[in-house]
C-alpha cells in the first residue's frame, strides 16, 4: 500500500514541521500509528482515522523538561497539567540530589527532600518499585528519573555532617546499581544542601562511576553558585571526568549581586572543559530561583518571596520584607520564624540569564516545585516563555534552535533515543503550537496560569491536550533507560 492511501491512526496535516535537530521548518503531513511516527509525507498526501488540520501552525517533538521535581506529582497528580499545558511530554525527575526512591523513610525527610514529600511518600525500597508505581499511576506525560545522592545519604549515612565511610559508600553504590538496572538515567547531586554538604568528591565519584558503568549521566547542583562558583564548576566536572560520566550542570547561574556578570567567566570555563569531556547544562528563563528558605541567604538586599511555610501557611505569596515589617523583625529573624519554609529568591540578573540561555549546550528545564503553596511561575510557564519572550520577542535564538534546546539536545544528553525528534519509527510525542501566539501567562503574583498558543499535544500518539484543555487521555509511562534504544524504522 502506498503512503498516499495508507490508513493511519492520526494524521497531522500540512504542519510546519520542526524536526528537533535545529533545521529550517518544512511543510508536511505527519502520520501516527501504534504510538509511533509512521510516515512523513507531502502536505495533504496522507490519510488517517483522525485528521488534524495544522495549516499555519508549528509541529515539534514533545518538549522534554530537563530539570523537574515531579517525582511525587507523577503519582499524586498524574494529570500533570502544568507540564502538559506547556507542550511538555517527558519530565526528568530526581534532580539536585533528591529523588523519591530508593528510601523507605523511618522519619520525616530533612530539607530539601521535604520539597518533594513527607515521610509516607518515601516508601520505595527499590528504584524499580518507584518506576512501577509511575506506570500504575498512568501519568499524562512520560517520567524519566535520576537517582538522588542526598536521598542515598539519608538512607545509608549515619552522620550526614561527615563523609560516608567505606561501608556506607558500598551500600549507596549498590543502590545506584539497582536503580540503574531498573532504568534510572543516572545520578544527581545537590552538594549545596546540608544532607550532602559534607560529601567529598571521592564519594560522588564512586557513585557516579556506578552510574557510568551502566551508561548513565552525572547531574550536579554544584556546591556553590555564589562566590565560589568557578571552583564548584570544576569540582562537578572533575567528578564526571573521573567517573567517565557525562556531566549536566543544573540550573546554571551566578547568584547574588556580588556575582552578577560572572557568567562571562563561568561559560568560558564550561566551554573549555567541554573540549575534553561531555558537559551540558540546563537553565530556566527567569531571574529568580526557588528552593527552601534559608536564613543564611537572607541578605536584606535581594527580594525574597515566601512560597510556603509550615508554621505560617497564611504568609505564602508574600514578600519576606513585608512579613518582617509586620512582625517588627529583621528579615533573618522573620525567616527563622517561618521555618520550615520555601522561597523564591530574585538573585540573578537578566544579562546573565540571557547569556546562559544562549549558550549552545543549554537545555531548558523548569525546575518547578509542584507542591509549593505559591509556586514559582516556571512551573507553568518555562517553555512558552522561551519560545515567546526569548525567541520570538527578544530574538535570543531562532525558532528551530529554541526547539532543539527542549527536544533533541535533551534527548541526546539523557540517552532518550526514541524521543526528541520527528522521524519515522520514533515515539509520537508531539506538540502543535502557534509561534506567533505562544506565550507564558504565569506570573510571580499569579503563578498558576496556563500558557496560550498551544493547540494540541500528543503523547504516545494519542491527543492528551486540545485547545488548552486536557482530553483525559493519559498515555505517559516510566521511561527506563535501557528501553529507550532506537526501534527499527518502519517504512510505509
Amino acid at each position: 500500500m502506498s503512503a498516499a492511501v495508507a490508513s493511519f491512526d492520526t494524521v497531522i496535516a500540512d504542519a510546519l514541521v520542526y524536526d528537533g535537530d535545529g533545521g529550517t521548518g518544512y511543510r508536511a503531513d505527519v502520520a501516527v500509528r501504534d504510538g509511533r511516527i509512521a510516515a512523513i509525507g507531502a502536505p495533504r498526501s496522507l490519510r488517517g482515522r483522525i485528521e488534524q488540520d495544522a495549516h499555519g501552525l508549528a509541529l515539534a517533538p514533545g518538549f522534554i523538561d530537563a530539570h523537574t521535581h515531579d517525582d511525587r506529582a507523577a503519582l499524586d497528580d498524574p494529570a500533570l497539567f502544568n507540564k502538559l499545558s506547556q507542550g511538555v511530554t517527558t519530565v526528568i525527575a530526581g534532580n539536585f540530589g533528591i529523588s523519591l526512591a530508593p528510601w523507605r523513610a523511618g522519619r520525616e525527610p530533612p530539607a530539601p527532600l521535604s520539597l518533594i514529600g513527607r515521610r509516607e511518600d518515601f516508601r520505595f525500597d527499590a528504584f524499580a518499585d518507584y518506576l512501577d508505581a509511575v506506570d500504575a499511576a498512568a501519568p499524562a506525560v512520560n517520567v524519566a528519573a535520576l537517582i538522588g545522592h542526598s536521598t542515598l545519604r539519608v538512607a545509608e549515612v549515619a552522620d550526614l555532617d561527615h563523609p560516608a565511610d567505606a561501608a556506607e559508600v558500598a551500600r549507596m553504590r549498590a543502590r545506584v546499581g539497582e536503580a540503574m538496572r531498573a532504568g534510572a538515567l543516572g545520578l544527581s547531586s545537590g552538594l549545596f544542601y546540608r544532607p550532602s554538604r559534607a560529601a567529598p568528591n571521592s564519594e560522588v565519584i564512586a557513585l557516579a562511576s556506578e552510574s557510568a558503568a551502566h551508561g548513565g549521566v552525572y547531574a550536579s547542583h554544584i556546591r556553590d553558585e555564589y562566590d565560589g562558583v568557578l571552583a564548584a564548576l570544576d569540582e562537578a566536572i572533575d567528578a564526571g571526568e573521573a567517573a567517565r560520566a557525562p556531566v549536566i550542570l543544573s540550573h546554571h547561574k551566578c547568584a547574588g549581586p556580588a556575582n552578577w556578570g560572572r557568567t562571562v567567566q563561568t561559560l568560558a570555563r564550561i566551554d573549555e572543559r567541554r573540549r575534553r569531556h561531555p558537559v551540558a547544562l540546563d537553565a530556566y528563563p527567569y531571574t529568580a530561583g526557588s528552593t527552601v528558605l534559608d536564613p543564611d541567604y537572607v541578605d536584606g538586599v535581594i527580594r525574597i518571596l515566601v512560597s510556603w511555610s509550615q508554621p505560617h501557611p497564611e504568609q505564602a505569596g508574600r514578600d519576606l520584607a513585608e512579613i518582617a515589617a509586620d512582625w517588627n523583625l529583621d528579615q533573618k529573624q522573620a525567616a527563622q520564624r517561618l521555618l520550615p519554609a520555601g522561597a523564591v529568591y530574585f538573585q540573578m540578573r537578566e544579562d546573565d540569564v540571557r547569556r546562559v540561555l544562549g549558550f549552545e549546550a543549554t537545555m531548558i528545564g523548569s525546575d518547578g516545585l509542584p507542591h509549593d503553596a505559591h509556586p514559582h511561575p516556571r512551573l507553568w510557564g518555562a517553555f512558552p516563555r522561551v519560545l515567546g519572550h526569548y525567541c520570538r520577542d527578544q530574538g535570543l535564538f531562532d525558532l528551530p534552535e529554541a526547539i532543539r534546546r527542549m527536544t533533541a539536545l535533551t534527548a541526546d544528553t539523557f540517552g532518550l533515543r526514541r524521543r526528541g525528534r520527528i522521524a519515522p519509527g520514533l515515539a509520537a510525542d508531539l506538540v502543535l503550537f502557534d509561534p506567533a501566539a505562544i506565550a507564558d501567562r504565569a506570573t510571580f503574583a499569579e503563578p498558576r496560569q496556563a500558557a496560550t498558543g498551544i493547540h494540541a499535544v500528543w503523547v504516545a500518539g494519542v491527543c492528551a491536550l486540545r485547545d488548552g484543555a486536557a482530553t483525559g487521555e493519559r498515555r505517559g509511562r516510566a521511561l527506563r533507560r535501557q528501553h529507550e534504544r532506537l526501534l527499527n524504522v518502519e517504512h510505509v
